[in-house]
């Protein structure tokens, strides 16, 4: 189905090139008369207009708090798309930008991680230049696609830590292009439009985040002037961009509540075409509890890299972790004797280890994440989850 999809936008695409060309006009030509007679902010306006639908679709609570904290969503999701298809748009002049963080958040981006996007073309090399440090993982990962777009965000090429190449000094090198290159090689494809690099913590308080910078191998040093084009299609990447997310992601929750208060394996297919990590197994949950009430999840870790467990709103944003407890990790975690961890959802501190606060919420998404699990142990292990009530 995918393959007919872009099968079919191809053929629309040469269609509409080729009755231009009969009337003696370019793509450029349109993408101008688009910005001159108003067309380009109007459509920017209206496709942000019709964005507001993800705050009704079904399932999403209609209370003033959540819809509040909805509205402050697309906000942060209209920054971040204007930052990412309009100010920072060029591939031939790319920059590494964070565009998920601690006031843009979306699709249960992980407290644990240091995400850094730049977008890129296929038709470029690149070379990324950086320095290790400190944190606990870093990987690099190219995708095809993004959210603005109807082909989804499909992977392509990966480089993790394990495979850097590194120098003595703690630099290294990376070249992103079709055919393999140098020490170290991220692959890139025709449809490429992005290179992601994601690095997690097991401490973000101590560790350093490695120093990353990308440059386009064409020779240029600085971008040319804006055009028509970039503002017309960046306008139009951007506002679907926020539809795009956040209808997905409504989509997301609604199907969470089939299962509140449990956390069941993930499909792995439907992370990666939303540019989740190949390498980890998620949880993807949602969660609901009265003022009375606690969530209390068991399991005993296998051999892995690292996990975590985070709290959202419905929304599928972290909650604030600049100021509240609402993840917990392989490192924070304070363990049973018999290597199992127990985690404790609640609005108050039960004077327990391993609390996660709900900072004012009483239901949202959740998510536990397995990173990297050794070769021989189990590849699935479920957290057990109970609702335990407190009599008042």
């Amino acid at each position: 189905m995918r393959k007919l999809l872009f099968l079919f936008l191809g053929m629309l695409k040469a269609f509409r090139q080729f009755g231009l060309k009969l009337r003696g006009k370019t793509e450029d030509d349109i993408h101008a008369q688009r910005v001159v007679i108003g067309k380009s902010w109007d459509e920017f306006c209206d496709n942000l207009k019709s964005a507001g639908a993800s705050l009704m679709y079904p399932g999403t609570p209609r209370d003033a708090f959540n819809q509040a904290e909805g509205l402050r969503y697309l906000t942060r999701l209209t920054r971040g798309g204007l930052e990412a298809f309009v100010e920072y748009c060029d591939p031939a002049f790319p920059v590494l930008r964070r565009l998920a963080h601690e006031t843009v958040k979306m699709g249960a981006d992980n407290p644990d991680n240091y995400y850094f996007n730049a977008q890129i073309s296929g038709k470029y090399s690149y070379r990324i230049r950086g320095k290790r440090n400190s944190v606990h993982y870093i990987g690099f990962f190219t995708q095809n696609g993004n959210y603005g777009t109807t082909g989804g965000m499909s992977p392509c090429g990966v480089l993790e830590h394990t495979d850097l190449v590194i120098d003595d000094d703690g630099s290294f090198e990376i070249i992103l292009g079709p055919t393999p290159t140098g020490k170290n090689w991220l692959k890139t494809e025709p449809a490429t439009s992005m290179v992601m690099v994601r690095q997690t913590f097991l401490d973000r308080f101590t560790e350093t985040p490695s120093e990353i910078t990308i440059e386009n191998l064409d020779g240029r040093t600085a971008p040319e002037p804006i055009t028509p084009a970039m503002i017309d299609e960046g306008l139009k990447t951007a506002s679907m961009f926020v539809a795009g997310a956040s209808l997905l992601f409504a989509r997301w929750a609604n199907g969470f509540q089939k299962h509140t208060n449990k956390l069941p394996l993930f499909d792995p297919e439907v992370s990666n075409a939303a540019g989740g990590d190949a390498s980890i197994i998620y949880y993807h949950s949602y969660w609901k509890l009265a003022d009375n009430e606690s969530l209390v999840i068991t399991v005993k870790p296998p051999d892995c890299d690292s996990w975590n467990f985070q709290l959202n709103n419905y929304w599928m944003e972290s909650l604030d972790y600049r100021y509240f407890t609402i993840c917990i990790n392989k490192a924070t975690a304070i363990y049973e004797p018999d290597g199992s961890v127990k985690v404790v959802v609640a609005h108050t501190d039960p004077g327990t280890p391993n609390w996660i606060n709900t900072c004012g919420h009483n239901e949202g998404t959740m998510l536990w994440r397995w990173y990297r699990i050794k070769a021989g142990d189990r590849a699935v292990v479920e957290p057990c989850c109970e609702v335990k009530r407190e009599e008042k």
